[in-house]
């Protein structure tokens, strides 16, 4: 019962190429699994898929945007696998901001100018992580509003519903699900703090492997069980963060 891995590497040791991988975060500096990312970018693992909401901003784009906010150099995302050639395809809801300008474009502009054969895949947000959901509840598929009448509709079924057109989208199954989250014990329950509940509690359990990037490790029961998210049901291995990374 105990989840508790020595380290990031020996978390990640069988991430195979090809592997669909959900990053936590919301797209803030707290919720990001810095230590795993970072862990996974000098793997030797290659054509990546990247699920998240804003998974590759960049830690340039993080300082610019939180403004008021410190970001430390430990913090990393998936920009890290961009810059290496890992990724193969980015399913994102935020993939750049274009109200930030930054010294250099965004990890996944730059990407592409270098000749990276990247597919984007664009999520409306709320739609992305219904389909997570979806895939931690064992539903295939459902039907929402959002999106139609874009270009969102492309090869999508549209059905008619009490009047309205609804789009077909499908479960986003993935092979690891790589999380944070504030604190954990040893059995893999988890807490949140602020805004790291986003994504990572809708992740937790939505992959055949989650991996929980955690501030520190409690024992049994010295968790208030009121105060629990994500039960260790959904949580396959617990590693402690390196770096103050929020």
């Amino acid at each position: 019962m105990n989840k508790v891995v020595a380290s990031a590497r020996e978390a990640l040791a069988d991430i195979f190429d090809g592997a669909v991988i959900l990053c936590g975060g919301f797209g803030c500096v707290g919720g990001m699994p810095s230590t795993l990312l970072r862990a996974l970018s000098e793997l030797q693992v290659k054509n990546l898929t990247l699920v998240g909401n804003a998974p590759a901003l960049g830690l340039e784009a993080q300082k610019t945007a939180a403004r008021t906010m410190q970001v430390p150099e430990s913090y990393a995302d998936g920009s890290l696998l961009l810059k290496n050639g890992q990724v193969r395809k980015l399913i994102a809801s935020v993939p750049a901001m274009a109200i930030y300008r930054l010294q250099e474009p965004f990890p996944i502009v730059k990407a592409l100018q270098e000749g990276q054969d990247i597919e984007i895949e664009l999520v409306p947000q709320g739609t992305l992580a219904e389909r997570i959901r979806a895939a931690r509840a064992g539903i295939p598929a459902f039907y929402t509003g959002t999106g139609t009448g874009t270009l969102l509709e492309k090869d999508k079924e549209v059905r008619q519903i009490d009047g309205r057109p609804y789009l077909l989208e499908y479960a986003l199954k993935a092979d690891f699900a790589l999380i944070w989250a504030y604190q954990a014990d040893r059995y893999g329950n988890l807490i949140y703090k602020g805004t790291s509940r986003t994504f990572n509690a809708t992740m937790a359990g939505a992959a055949a492997v989650t991996v929980a990037e955690v501030g520190g490790v409690v024992e049994p029961g010295e968790l208030d069980p009121e105060i629990i998210v994500t039960p260790g049901m959904y949580v396959d291995r617990v590693v402690v963060r390196q770096g103050e990374t929020g």
